[in-house]
């Protein structure tokens, strides 16, 4: 039985790894108190026990189309209710959920599906302009274990027997019987979730049931989530942020908001219209949402973590006075569910807004040297993390797993870090962005840190570009704040009055918006390209 200690005041979270099932906490809560909100999205609400009710049915009527346990379906869908009730469906039944990015391009969904081997996929029929339901059934012909395609949406559309409705679906399995499968919670699969990691290689991450309800749990309880909150979920729920997100909601016996896809300007009338208390997002949203903000009654915000990117001090120290006074700023990755480190109310201020805080409790933070020894406090290196957060590996691909891994069983997350003697962590770049310039090493983080904090910069990119007498040249790609006149010799200017001489950037090219990935992180690899592509065009 989970079990669950709650009050208006703090919410903690404690089961043993045995029984954490993301069925069985479900299940749980909706026998607690059934008739709470547990989602909103628009004009509509789903209490825990429609929720577990509507799961439930749908994880029927996939058994009765022979969807078994360790089967995988994917889930191509914006923040839409149907993503939620098809995760816990897909617990139910002991399968393993793999969320899909709706704009990704179609040659990059037929990989994944491929390389997941998913049997069914869920998908809207139509989504800004897109037409899912024609790209899906293309797909069924060349992907041999795609077996049912499963649409959300309005349309009276006829359907063949291997595509179907969802809302069909549901009406189906309803009064069906159905038990939970029989999962062990630390090794069975609940998703595979997709990332580029280091090598920009599209790499399947796996997630237990206990990695990603137990950092849900950590995370909520380091947070101070209550199960009073209301949070916005602006951030994407086929992206670990936003996964994390729905569970520590589910976790507290709280209420999440879904909006279908970050917009500032309805974001903060969301937060208004429904009196959110807790709003978690990547710096751009926060940055962004200032900006709206004026005219709004934003008073009921209390809590939210920054994570995703690089944040600087002066964002969030103005988040905390303007938008979020508790905002935390978090550090993690996909491989490890994501929370590893986290910034507290009580952290002395230099640590709250200089750091990202110390691991969740059961977490081991290390920085070590290239061959895996550990290194003093205040020496930087790789940072390393071990704990019930680091997945399961990557899947079907056993030697980057075995790569992944130190000898000790940690894993490498290619960042580069200091740890203080008090636990708190640094990030001070990543591991392969080091820019080399005449014989120096420069870390980009920490240029990029000092852009973003000047008043007409939105956001910051540098990187190395060649050149034959230097080796590297360092190069400023730089997102102006709208309607922001800045030059680049004011910013190198900017530079040289706090960095070395030998850091200052020697090239400032700017850039209206920079690529994104989902996980709100700039594809550093296409500005590279773009700032190189450039360069050779001015001097040919």
């Amino acid at each position: 039985m989970v079990s669950f200690r709650m009050s208006q005041e703090t919410t903690t979270f404690a089961a043993s790894t045995d029984q954490l099932t993301l069925g069985g906490v479900l299940r749980a809560q909706a026998d607690r108190h059934p008739d709470v909100p547990f989602i909103v999205f628009g004009d509509r609400s789903w209490s825990f026990c429609r929720l577990e009710t509507e799961s439930t049915s749908l994880a029927a009527a996939l058994a009765e189309l022979g969807v078994e346990p360790g089967d995988r379906i994917a889930i191509d869908l914006p923040n839409w209710p149907e993503f939620a009730i098809t995760l816990f469906a897909a617990a139910k039944l002991g399968a393993t959920v793999v969320p899909l990015n709706p704009e990704l391009a179609p040659r990059d969904v037929q990989f994944m599906l491929r390389n997941s081997e998913a049997t069914v996929v869920v998908a809207a029929e139509q989504y800004r302009n897109r037409d899912y339901l024609q790209l899906f059934e293309t797909m069924l012909v060349g992907l041999p274990d795609l077996q049912y395609v499963v649409t959300v949406g309005d349309e009276d559309l006829w359907y063949d027997d291997r595509i179907y409705q969802f809302e069909d679906l549901v009406s189906a399995g309803r009064g069906r019987e159905l038990s939970d499968a029989e999962l062990d919670p630390g090794e069975a699969a609940l998703a595979i979730l997709y990332t580029a990691g280091t090598t920009g290689k599209a790499k399947g991450v796996v997630l237990s049931h206990a990695n990603l309800l137990e950092t849900a749990g950590g995370t909520g309880t380091a947070i101070g989530l209550r199960s009073d909150d209301v949070t916005l979920c602006a951030v994407p729920l086929f992206n670990i942020f936003g996964m994390s997100t729905l569970l520590g909601v589910l976790l507290s016996g709280s209420t999440i908001v879904l909006q279908e896809r970050f917009e500032p300007a309805e974001a903060v009338e969301l937060v208004e219209a429904h009196r959110a208390t807790v709003l978690h997002g990547v710096p751009t949203m926060f940055v962004l949402a200032l900006r709206e903000a004026g005219g709004h009654d934003l008073s009921s915000l209390r809590t939210g973590i920054v994570a995703g990117a690089p944040v600087a001090t002066d964002l969030v120290s103005r988040v905390r006075e303007e938008l979020v006074p508790e905002l935390e700023i978090g550090y993690g990755l996909t491989e490890t569910s994501p929370t590893v480190t986290i910034t507290a109310p009580e952290d002395p201020a230099e640590k709250r807004s200089g750091t990202v805080g110390r691991p969740l409790a059961g977490v081991s933070v290390q920085v070590c040297d290239e061959a895996g020894g550990a290194l003093s406090p205040g020496t930087e290196g790789g940072v390393m993390v071990k704990g019930f957060n680091v997945m399961l590996g990557y899947f079907r691909q056993p030697g980057e797993t075995a790569a992944a891994f130190t000898p000790q069983g940690y894993l490498k997350t290619g960042d580069i870090g200091v740890l203080d003697d008090e636990g708190y962590l640094r990030i001070v770049g990543r591991a392969g962005d080091d820019i080399i310039r005449g014989g120096y090493s420069i870390h980009p983080r920490e240029v990029e840190d000092h852009l973003r904090s000047h008043p007409a910069v939105m956001n910051a990119v540098v990187v190395g570009l060649p050149n034959e007498v230097l080796g590297e040249l360092i190069c400023a790609c730089v997102q102006p704040l709208e309607g922001a006149i800045i030059t680049d010799e004011e910013l190198r200017e900017y530079c040289a009055s706090a960095l070395a001489a030998y850091k200052v950037p020697d090239l400032v090219r700017f850039f209206e918006v920079f690529p994104m990935m989902p996980s709100g992180g700039v594809r550093r690899a296409e500005v590279a390209e773009m700032a190189r592509a450039e360069l050779s065009g001015s001097e040919g």
